[in-house]
């Protein structure tokens, strides 16, 4: 696919880890070249994380760094910052997670760079405010979801705080950083004028909390837990058949109408004046929520679904995450590619999620550690050690 959005548009990745890495990776979907900066010895932390796909390639690592360079440099050594400094400046856009005072100890702070290049874009992601009191604090995704209370609005109201299955404020983190550069690219190329975009994890987790967030405000305390179900719209969440789970999602009073006369044949519920409007179901939830299961655990899933969809009810099975993806539609769906490793073997790597102009986005697998040292002639730009 040619002419992609961000092509011609240079990125110096100097992050680690996950939420630095996503936004990166998100620019190189779209045509970004991403030059990743590597330590020489160890890379990128998650090089050591997950299921390992080869040596210095695991799971986590291709789950953030695919279309992306690679190079190797010292950054405790005067070359090495020399050799980032050049590259910075070249590429007018630059990516960074280090401690607070970690770039600036480099002379690769922001206020180092824009004197070199003035419309540098420079995105810094932290763990807190870098202006706060807590600007030195490390940020990790487990610690932040307890503190920003996206634990205690998850799970089971009768279990303790949960975090999510995956790193939920590392992911949105990155992508709100990827939203923030690619505004300040469009801001460039209309003034001119570059920007530092700063970026906390913790103020992200604080934003994913939404509605639940400002429903907090008003209630002046915490909402109620409703684990699978939703905290406003009944019957909506994860239901049991005889033979396997299953999601319906009633959101309207008509859909109850239907799926209380066409789906489990009791249109005595949805004459009921306790169950009549979503309003006065959420009131009575547990009433009603105690009948809809006796009806649908003495139903097969497939009848259920099938019922479901005849009245335009949404609905689908639960499935495990191999199944999903393996399944026909994830294949059809273009989003797992089979690419080939230096070390001879097939590995997947995901794709991107956007079609532009009706197609997917070309995906590369991520860089071994150091591959593409060489193609810069930035003599302290070091090759990966032998050893």
């Amino acid at each position: 696919m040619s002419g992609l959005p961000l092509s011609g548009v240079r990125v110096v990745d100097l992050s680690r880890v996950l939420a630095g890495p996503l936004s990166t990776m998100v620019l190189a979907d779209l045509g970004a070249d991403v030059v990743k900066v590597e330590h020489p010895g160890r890379g990128d932390d998650t090089r050591d994380w997950g299921i390992e796909i080869a040596p210095g390639d695991t799971s986590y690592y291709y789950a953030f760094n695919r279309n992306k360079r690679s190079v190797c440099v010292d950054l405790s050594t005067t070359k090495g910052q020399a050799a980032v400094r050049d590259l910075i400046v070249e590429a007018g856009v630059v990516v960074e997670n280090f401690k607070a005072g970690g770039m600036e100890r480099f002379g690769l702070g922001y206020e180092d760079l824009r004197k070199l290049r003035p419309d540098l874009i420079y995105c810094a992601v932290s763990g807190y405010d870098r202006s706060g009191d807590e600007a030195s604090r490390p940020g990790y995704d487990l610690v932040i979801q307890g503190e920003s209370g996206l634990m205690s609005m998850n799970g089971e109201a009768a279990q303790p705080p949960l975090k999510f299955g995956v790193a939920a404020v590392d992911l949105f983190t990155g992508m709100y950083a990827a939203q923030g550069i690619l505004a300040a690219l469009f801001d460039r190329q209309r003034r001119g004028r570059g920007r530092r975009i700063d970026i906390a994890l913790y103020d992200s987790g604080v934003m994913i909390t939404s509605y639940y967030g400002l429903e907090a405000l008003l209630r002046e305390k915490d909402p109620p837990r409703y684990g699978n179900a939703h905290p406003s719209i009944v019957p909506y969440g994860v239901f049991d058949a005889a033979d396997g789970p299953l999601v319906i999602a009633v959101g309207t009073n008509e859909q109850f109408r239907n799926f209380c006369e066409h789906v489990i044949d009791r249109p005595d519920l949805a004459a009921d004046e306790r169950y009549r409007t979503n309003l006065s179901r959420a009131r009575n939830r547990n009433a009603l929520i105690h009948e809809l299961h006796r009806e649908l655990l003495a139903r097969k899933r497939g009848d259920l679904l099938s019922a479901l969809a005849a009245v335009g009810i949404p609905c689908g099975e639960v499935l495990g995450l191999h199944d999903v993806l393996t399944n026909e539609r994830t294949r059809k769906s273009g989003l797992i590619h089979q690419l080939d490793h230096p070390s001879g073997r097939k590995v997947p790597v995901m794709g991107s999620p956007w079609r532009f102009d009706g197609q997917r986005l070309p995906v590369r697998r991520p860089p071994t550690h150091g591959e593409h040292s060489g193609e810069f002639a930035l003599p302290s730009l070091q090759s990966k050690p032998s050893d």
